[in-house]
């Protein structure tokens, strides 16, 4: 890896390293799980996610969080699967600019879908440094966050199984058309409304 893939690898967010291994809902998952370490978000009913406490209502100070996963936060003040998260119009527009910036970047292609050879480079760099996990024995949030920006499905099953499950992360309601997957270009908007509190 040169030094200006190294840089690249270097200022990468666990969202932005989740897009550029999975795209849209791969980076919405990563943006989830920020939150739910944080306990601002839960499962709702009917494998839906919700609000649980407001951002900065942690009672510690906490760093900024990325535009992405405030989006994601103020979306859930109705509850959402995840299929309908990532069609809200702040989702939506919030992935936008995050595509764009990979792209900025070098590492996603203008036009197709998918990453250059500097993104696969960087990618394969990260997975290098930073194995799969066995166990979430040990794991800090931010080791947590970066295995599943890097794993995917077969980390999240392993580190937050039940959350991954109940909150429809995996599963029917989990899973992406390929046309979202790789395209998504289209939003709706989302309604406020009241958080639907830790179910």
């Amino acid at each position: 890896m040169d030094s200006a893939d190294r840089a690249a690898t270097d200022r990468l967010e666990p969202h932005e390293i989740a897009f550029l291994r999975g795209g849209r809902r791969a980076a919405l998952t990563v943006a989830v799980l920020t939150l739910r370490l944080r306990g601002s978000v839960g499962r709702g009913r009917g494998g839906t996610l919700c609000t649980t406490q407001p951002l900065d209502d942690t009672g510690t100070v906490l760093p900024a969080l990325p535009a992405l996963t405030e989006a994601v936060h103020g979306s859930l003040r109705s509850p959402a699967d995840i299929r309908q998260l990532l069609v809200r119009e702040e989702v939506a527009l919030a992935l936008v600019d995050v595509r764009h910036e990979l792209t900025v970047a070098g590492l996603m292609r203008v036009l197709l879908p998918g990453s250059t050879r500097a993104g696969r480079r960087t990618l394969r760099a990260l997975r290098s440094a930073h194995p799969m996990p066995t166990t979430r024995r040990g794991l800090s949030p931010e080791d947590r966050l970066l295995a599943v920006a890097l794993y995917g499905d077969r980390a999240l099953t392993t580190l937050m199984p039940r959350f991954a499950r109940e909150g429809g992360l995996v599963g029917r309601r989990g899973r992406a058309t390929e046309r979202e997957r790789e395209y998504g270009q289209s939003w709706g908007s989302g309604s406020g409304g009241l958080s639907c509190g830790a179910v």
